[in-house]
């Protein structure tokens, strides 16, 4: 083992896709390539890539299956040509971060090669598996096999306690260590002209509070909790001006817009569109005042971390995973899932506007971690990990054998949706609003080498 390490890092998805497991990666392999040690990155293949990267990425064969239900790729993970690519590359440890296509090419990987997996949990894939897939009888073995990937890691770590507990939640008996992801923003906020122009952009005098939201625009991040409580705020009579900023966009941005007008609170919503350019959601981020997240769904709340980063506090769920570390009235505000106990504390915010600009300093002070932070915690037990493995201690479940359980996994779907196709229409059409995606599925399996595969 060298001082600097050689580090492989997976994931199903990767530039030109972005999301928050996206972000992590590249921030992942920046850091460690700049100085740290050297890095590839190994990811699907997909027809828009420009890969003009300083570190190593080395692109696999893909399969259009979730394409069509969820706009991502499937990996295929046993290319023979991007796997002897990456054994000769001499890799002291590998880190994926899905338990789907990239942990199983990474014990694949292993295989040839002995080196150990580290796998990080970062989302409830619990609720995106039933989300595309409506019924126990297709979303079962996929958890299976999820399981059964993780439990073949020589080491988990998950992004929060409460990722942790949503793992075991599903069948996961291992043990795992928390690491948390950084933020990617310098510490402290955006030029206050710059700001100051913004607010005035849409409207915003200085005597108007500004909550605000910023991430993807889908139901399950606690959006109708924060119109619902809009609403209740502004039915209480209350006098204070404030308005209501989402920044994003996302599938259900047309059914929130519109559930907005229903119960009257599209006047006090603004709705900006995504926001890409990082310097200017620092802007968006110090524009506002509270920012509101009442989402049980994620697992680590990097907005949370990205508004401290700002000097804005926020207001979340209690024991949800994005209220960790965040103390109740001194660097957040937290609340029950209730639209009525959100406009209370929302009411309580206008009246006491310096207290929650204070809250928003504290959460600058004792929230925020950086990237490079985060990175060199993880690189330190990388060092860890491989000297455990070495010595025999591993967390890794050897009963797990690779064998085909990918494809065991991807004949449990396909049975699915032929006995869903059994189930009365008016029925299904209940379920799920990819369902007709789902039922011509069987039209996407054209990959001949999947096909030589099952035979």
């Amino acid at each position: 083992m060298t001082e600097k390490l050689n580090v492989c890092l997976m994931n199903d998805s990767f530039p030109p896709l972005i999301d928050g497991v996206v972000n992590v990666v590249t921030n992942y392999a920046e850091i460690i390539s700049a100085g740290l040690g050297s890095v590839t990155v190994a990811t699907p293949r997909h027809p828009e890539a420009s890969d003009n990267f300083s570190y190593g990425v080395v692109r696999y064969r893909s399969l259009n299956i979730t394409e069509k239900l969820c706009g991502y790729r499937m990996g295929y993970p046993f290319s023979s040509r991007a796997l002897d690519e990456l054994a000769a590359a001499d890799f002291d440890i590998i880190h994926s971060h899905c338990p789907f296509a990239s942990t199983v090419m990474a014990r694949v990987l292993r295989e040839k090669t002995n080196v150990p997996i580290i796998m990080t949990y970062h989302t409830k894939f619990d609720i995106d598996v039933k989300r595309a897939l409506p019924h126990k009888i297709m979303w079962e073995p996929v958890l299976k096999f999820l399981v059964n990937n993780i439990s073949s890691c020589d080491e988990v770590w998950t992004v929060s306690r409460g990722a942790g507990e949503n793992l075991r939640s599903i069948g996961y008996e291992g043990d795992y260590v928390v690491m948390e992801n950084g933020v990617d923003f310098p510490k402290g906020r955006a030029d206050r002209s710059k700001a100051e122009a913004l607010r005035a952009k849409y409207g915003i005098d200085d005597d108007t509070f500004l909550f605000l939201f910023v991430g993807r625009l889908l139901w399950y991040k606690g959006i109708r909790l924060i119109l619902d409580g809009i609403k209740r705020l502004a039915d209480s009579g209350e006098k204070r001006k404030f308005k209501m900023m989402f920044v994003g966009d996302g599938l259900d941005r047309e059914e929130i817009e519109a559930y907005a007008k229903e119960i009257g609170v599209y006047g006090y919503c603004i709705f900006t569109g995504a926001v890409t350019d990082r310097e200017e959601l620092r802007v968006f981020y110090t524009a506002g005042e509270l920012f509101l997240f009442p989402s049980d769904y994620d697992t680590n709340g990097i907005v949370v971390r990205e508004a401290a980063a700002c000097g804005t506090a926020s207001l979340l769920l209690k024991g949800s995973c994005a209220a960790e570390g965040i103390k109740d009235g001194h660097s957040g505000i937290l609340v029950n899932a209730d639209a009525e106990d959100i406009a209370d504390k929302l009411k309580t915010a206008l009246s006491k506007r310096a207290e929650i600009h204070a809250f928003g300093e504290n959460a600058m002070n004792e929230v925020y971690v950086s990237w490079d932070t985060a990175v060199k915690r993880a690189y330190d037990r990388y060092f860890t990990v491989i000297e455990k493995c070495m010595s025999g201690k591993t967390n890794r479940n050897r009963e797990q054998v690779l064998s085909d359980e990918f494809f065991r996994m991807i004949d449990g779907i396909t049975d699915g949706i032929q006995q869903f196709r059994g189930i009365p229409a008016e029925i299904r059409s209940r379920n799920n609003r990819v369902i007709d995606k789902l039922l011509g599925i069987e039209d996407l399996f054209g990959d001949e080498e999947y096909k030589t595969k099952k035979k």
